[in-house]
């Protein structure tokens, strides 16, 4: 006689699904479920939707903006169409057509009747240097030169116009995208043949400039740590009321405008200042060798890094905040010096303080541009001067834009070889 076990019972029961599952609407437990999640989803964008437009408009699109004015510079070809047509099909050796000579000056002309000729000159300047003067004297008396015999009216005006260097460099300024200012911020330059060679010694500043930039962020932000993490230590193991007036001091300068404080640091750093002068009266040094402390890197070096100091000091302070002090104490109960429980136990916990602060403060001090316009003199001047500089003098915008560009390459680069050597997450800055 066969007999009947529970997994046979079990089998002939029906399986009840989600799909049989309804609510008391009649929908379907799954289709029910979908559409909260979906509802949810929805919910979750909109709160955060202004956010990321914030995001988006404030920050993306300058920067995708900035980047594509490093490679987009339409200038000579908006005013000058046809001549930038006949240069992209010239060799580049020898001198161009009669025809195209014929086209310059006729477009020529029509630049200097509709007041655009400068922007003309500007750009063509940039490739060849003391070409701004030559178009503008040109222009002034282009109407002599139209006619069937243009080139040689041309060069025997002036004999520049006899030179391929000249012409090669509005080939160049001819391209409404091109490299040339890419190239320009690395101190190379793009030749009318699409070949690339360096810039010549007298115009390499730039590559100079990265490499201070970087070099002084680097010592802002090691000085920040050495002199930040004594106070940040104070802050986190002193009793409440004395942490509290530390943190007041430490606070203190994000209260003051931040150029009053660099203008302060001149006060006290020039010649005739009070630190000159304190050295002198305790007899230190004496009145006629008194210390070049400002317009150098020295005076970049001390504003800066009291500036971003309480940078450095905050993220320290809220990760040794969360350090037990019984570590410590434990350290020293199995055998560990001072020194040692401190090397072993205490500082690996800092790491993520100490990344964090270095962090924002070498990404701050890259990028400042104030402090070193003020106390940093020739020799303290940082890369963000001369973007400055190319925006707001010579108004050569694209060069500021690729040298802007370049600068986020290489902090984009230092972020990600600190993420692969570190690790982001360990980041901490509460």
């Amino acid at each position: 006689m066969a007999t009947t076990t529970l997994g046979d019972i079990a089998a002939t029961r029906p399986v009840a699904t989600t799909e049989a599952l309804r609510t008391a609407d009649g929908m379907p437990l799954r289709t029910k479920l979908e559409r909260s999640m979906r509802m949810a989803r929805l919910r979750a964008f909109f709160l955060v939707a202004p956010l990321l437009a914030f995001i988006v408009f404030s920050f993306l699109v300058p920067v995708g903006k900035m980047l594509w004015l490093g490679v987009y510079e339409p200038t000579f070809a908006n005013y000058m169409p046809r001549t930038a047509a006949a240069l992209q099909t010239w060799d580049t050796r020898d001198l161009p057509s009669e025809e195209t000579f014929a086209i310059f000056v006729d477009e020529l002309i029509a630049a200097r009747e509709s007041r655009d000729l400068g922007k003309v000159a500007s750009r063509v300047n940039r490739e060849f240097s003391g070409a701004r003067s030559l178009l503008t004297a040109t222009g002034r008396r282009a109407a002599d030169f139209a006619g069937p015999d243009a080139k040689q009216a041309l060069i025997a005006h002036d004999a520049t116009w006899g030179r391929t260097e000249l012409w090669q460099g509005m080939t160049v300024a001819a391209r409404s995208v091109t490299p040339a200012f890419y190239l320009n911020a690395v101190d190379l330059r793009l030749n009318a043949d699409g070949t690339v060679r360096a810039q010549d010694a007298d115009r390499r500043l730039h590559l100079a400039l990265f490499w201070r930039t970087l070099w002084l962020s680097a010592l802002i932000t090691g000085l920040c740590l050495l002199l930040g993490f004594p106070v940040a230590y104070l802050l986190a193991t002193l009793p409440m009321r004395y942490s509290n007036l530390l943190m007041i001091l430490v606070l203190l300068p994000f209260w003051t405008s931040l150029l009053v404080r660099t203008t302060a640091w001149i006060a006290l750093l020039q010649s005739q200042g009070v630190v000159n002068d304190s050295l002198v009266a305790i007899g230190i040094i004496s009145d006629t060798n008194r210390l070049s402390m400002i317009y150098n890197q020295a005076g970049t070096v001390i504003a800066m890094t009291h500036i971003l100091l309480p940078f450095m000091i905050l993220p320290l302070y809220s990760v040794m905040k969360t350090i037990p002090p019984s570590y410590m104490r434990a350290a020293r109960s199995l055998g560990a010096n001072g020194f040692t429980a401190f090397r072993r136990v205490y500082l690996p916990q800092t790491v993520p303080g100490i990344g964090a602060g270095s962090l924002l403060v070498f990404i701050l001090a890259v990028g400042y541009y104030i402090t070193p316009a003020l106390v940093g003199g020739q020799s303290g001047q940082l890369i963000s001067n001369i973007i400055a500089f190319h925006m707001q003098s010579t108004l050569n915008w694209s060069l500021a834009a690729a040298l802007g560009g370049v600068l986020l390459a290489g902090v984009l680069i230092l972020y990600w070889t600190y993420n692969r050597l570190i690790g982001i997450d360990n980041i901490k800055l509460g």
